[in-house]
């Protein structure tokens, strides 16, 4: 397996270009926590579609829960917004949130799926339809992540150009499920072991964050060598799926960057934008994941051709 070493570059951003230049990207996730000992989880996705709208992408669309719709619209006035049917138990209705995943589909050039979208039948079955259609590119995270790895045989499901984007603990759901042995919080050299299985077994891309993110493919592999301990804070991996994304969603239209390189730069550009936070603050700790949010668009431009 091959080591990355080069980082690629983001294409520049043409003078006459307009929003629909730059992709759009949408965002499902949210939990209302009517379930047992859930909580209620709105601030996730409203993070991710933040990410996604300071790294570039043209138009954001948001879909979470009808009962929180307007909520996280306040939150996110940039983005429009779909809302999600939910039953009694806070679960979604798979059958009526179906039409909507498929409009977003149908109207975007990248999905990013799981922040903070709880638990249940419902949810895992719109995560299997959103990861077994082959339209556009999916980034698959957080509970995203724990409903595929809740699912027998999945990976048979996996049709479509992902990205899962798994921090240790879900990386070893993720490796459970697969019978994949290694830690994913051990050495750099049993985490990318541990990542390249991963991505080779699903065929599609995975970030295993932490400390030295590793980005693999499967055949090749890159370690993020930036970072700050500044980002060890609730909320920075939704940032980071929705930045991932955003990426993903500007080059799909002209597939001018792969997934994997939209990735190591996702990672790459969130990486920066923390140590940006900590030089700017003079603080090792504190920042909150909506002030990485503000640092994403000059991290970004700085990895960007002239």
């Amino acid at each position: 397996m091959d080591l990355i070493t080069t980082i690629p570059t983001l294409p520049p951003r043409p003078l006459d270009a307009h929003k629909g230049t730059f992709g759009s990207a949408a965002v499902i996730g949210g939990s209302v926590g009517s379930m047992p000992i859930h909580p209620r989880m709105l601030g996730a996705p409203a993070l991710a579609a933040g990410g996604a709208a300071r790294a570039g992408c043209g138009l954001v669309r948001i879909a979470v829960p009808e009962p929180m719709l307007n909520t996280v619209l306040e939150m996110c006035p940039f983005a429009t917004g779909y809302g999600l049917a939910i039953g009694a138990d806070g679960d979604l209705i798979a059958h009526e949130c179906a039409p909507v995943l498929d409009r977003l589909i149908d109207t975007n050039t990248a999905l990013i799926i799981g922040p903070g979208l709880g638990g249940g039948a419902g949810v895992t079955k719109l995560v299997l339809r959103a990861v077994g259609q082959t339209e556009i590119p999916v980034v698959v995270d957080a509970d995203a992540l724990n409903a595929l790895s809740g699912t027998t045989d999945f990976a048979g499901d996996l049709r479509a150009n992902a990205v899962l984007t798994p921090h240790p603990g879900e990386a070893r759901g993720l490796c459970m499920a697969l019978s994949i042995a290694g830690d994913p919080a051990g050495s750099d050299e049993e985490r990318t072991g541990v990542c390249a299985q991963i991505a080779q077994r699903l065929g599609c891309v995975v970030v295993l964050k932490g400390h030295r993110t590793v980005v693999s493919d499967g055949h090749a592999f890159w370690i993020c060598q930036r970072g700050h301990p500044c980002m060890a804070t609730g909320g920075t991996g939704d940032v980071l799926s929705g930045v991932i994304g955003s990426l993903i969603a500007q080059c799909s239209p002209g597939s001018v960057l792969t997934p994997l390189q939209c990735a190591i730069l996702g990672v790459q550009g969130h990486a920066i934008a923390g140590e940006r936070w900590a030089a700017g603050s003079d603080a090792s700790g504190g920042m909150l994941a909506t002030d990485l949010i503000e640092k994403i668009p000059a991290a970004i431009g700085s990895l960007r051709g002239s």
